[in-house]
């Protein structure tokens, strides 16, 4: 897994394998949701519309929208509303405004009720036409309003005057006169234009004008994130985080699966594969304990991504492997003798491979094979946690049977560091094959008929000082 490119095929995998786990993970995110929405009160919202006449540049609507929102906007607002306990401070976080299409500012309001809501944003939009009136100058001030027109008829007599005092110098006499009559000219001209310049201002460019496109609506919802909206949130966060969390475990998996990797870690050679018949569809561990029920209750107890079971040809194709593997352990001893099967404990394919070994070799071998009779198997399950083999008694050597794609190379380096301190030299490696089993039925005999005598396990022997493995 940790060189192969995740595809939708492997998130599927997880989701199938660990359903129980995403399951019970989901339950826990969407409580953790409805957890999180008991302490965060519900909040309603709503927007009311201003109009701004004319031809607004985007920088000046985005100025409008700063206005909206200011401290002295919603201050104001505060102090009309004069609600119990709640400041300008507050409700600053609670009010947003945005320039929409049309020159249209839209101010938004959140509180805990939609009474609330409505009557926020009301008057925040109330205070923020009447600042904006006052910063353009858009009043109804008497004397404010009378000063340009005072200024123009200040302008039109004075106009007048220089007129006369034009004419009453002495015309084209003296130079003085002269220069007095264009002087006098040149200012009537200038007096002239700005009268003009004064009267192309628009009184609109001076006043916002600013219309209030009804009240703000009343909410008929929460505003988000809703309950509901929480607990889904939590439910799917928990269900991404478990299955990145398997994804990221798989890719930094140290499980040995291939034979040479196997092979080096144990420090011996393999002898072959025995497959074993399992009826579930997938590798489980078998352990005691709570913890191990627990898992199994969990869908826990055996790797995500482990291969599936392969289908299984017929007995006898498992039978000639069997066979296979057990002359080459007769062959591995120069005379005949005790081996030693050592399984780790909680691989039951494992365990099940080693009992079809031991059947197999207590079989009387064909004369057309050898005339040697087959080595004395003896096996002994062992914890991986702390590996402990019964001491050497006769022995000619040990032989690991176990799955691949369950076991470190430090679980297995712990096997072999066993077997040595018990004087047992590892002679070989046989892997176990899980194998989905489908015997032929026959509708005279039964199921258990059907099967040879040798299929079945016999009991193990576990030695004095082997820890945590079951017989």
């Amino acid at each position: 897994m940790s060189d192969d490119t995740i595809r939708l095929a492997t998130i599927g995998r997880i989701i199938r394998r660990r359903r129980r786990l995403l399951t019970v993970l989901a339950v826990v995110g969407a409580l953790v949701g409805y957890g999180t929405s008991l302490l965060v009160p519900p909040r309603y919202t709503t927007s009311a519309s201003v109009l701004l006449p004319g031809a607004w540049e985007e920088r000046e609507l985005l100025t409008q929208t700063e206005i909206a929102t200011s401290s002295v906007v919603v201050d104001r607002a505060a102090a009309a509303l004069n609600w119990t306990g709640v400041s300008g401070s507050e409700l600053r976080d609670r009010v947003s405004a945005r320039a929409a299409d049309g020159n249209i500012v839209q101010v938004s309001g959140t509180a805990e009720t939609p009474e609330r809501a409505q009557q926020l944003s009301d008057e925040v939009v109330r205070q923020f036409v009447a600042f904006a009136a006052r910063i353009a100058g858009d009043n109804t001030d008497p004397e404010t309003a009378e000063r340009p027109e005072a200024l123009r008829e200040m302008v039109v007599q004075t106009s007048r005057r220089i007129t006369e005092l034009a004419e009453a110098a002495d015309p084209g006499r003296t130079v003085e006169s002269v220069q007095t009559r264009t002087e006098l000219a040149k200012l009537r001209t200038a007096l002239q234009e700005a009268v003009s310049k004064l009267d192309q201002v628009d009184p609109a460019s001076r006043q916002t004008n600013m219309v209030v496109m009804g009240p703000a609506a009343r909410p008929a919802g929460e505003a988000p994130p809703t309950r509901t909206q929480l607990v889904a949130a939590g439910a799917l966060l928990f269900l991404l985080f478990a299955v990145l969390g398997h994804l990221a475990a798989a890719r930094m998996s140290r499980r040995l699966r291939t034979e040479p990797e196997i092979a080096a870690a144990l420090g011996s050679a393999l002898l072959g594969t025995v497959d074993a018949p399992v009826e579930r569809p997938a590798l489980r561990l078998e352990a005691r304990g709570s913890r191990a029920r627990v898992r199994r209750l969990l869908g826990v107890d055996a790797p995500w991504d482990a291969p599936a079971p392969r289908a299984s040809g017929d007995e006898a194709g498992r039978q000639v492997r069997c066979r296979r593997v057990c002359a080459r352990l007769r062959d591995l001893l120069p005379a005949p003798g005790r081996l030693l099967l050592v399984v780790p404990d909680g691989d039951g394919t494992a365990r099940r491979a080693a009992g079809q070994l031991v059947a197999e070799a207590e079989r009387v071998p064909s004369p057309s094979c050898s005339s040697r009779a087959n080595p004395d198997l003896r096996v002994v399950q062992v914890s991986v946690s702390r590996p402990m083999v019964p001491d050497r008694d006769g022995e000619s050597g040990a032989v690991v049977v176990l799955s691949p794609g369950v076991w470190t190379a430090e679980e297995l380096a712990g096997l072999a560091g066993a077997c040595a301190d018990a004087g047992h030299e590892v002679v070989g490696i046989v892997l176990a094959g899980a194998v989905l089993d489908r015997p032929e039925r026959s509708t005279d005999v039964p199921r258990d008929a059907d099967r040879p005598r040798d299929a079945a396990t016999p009991a193990l022997a576990v030695g004095d000082g082997a820890a945590g493995g079951p017989g």
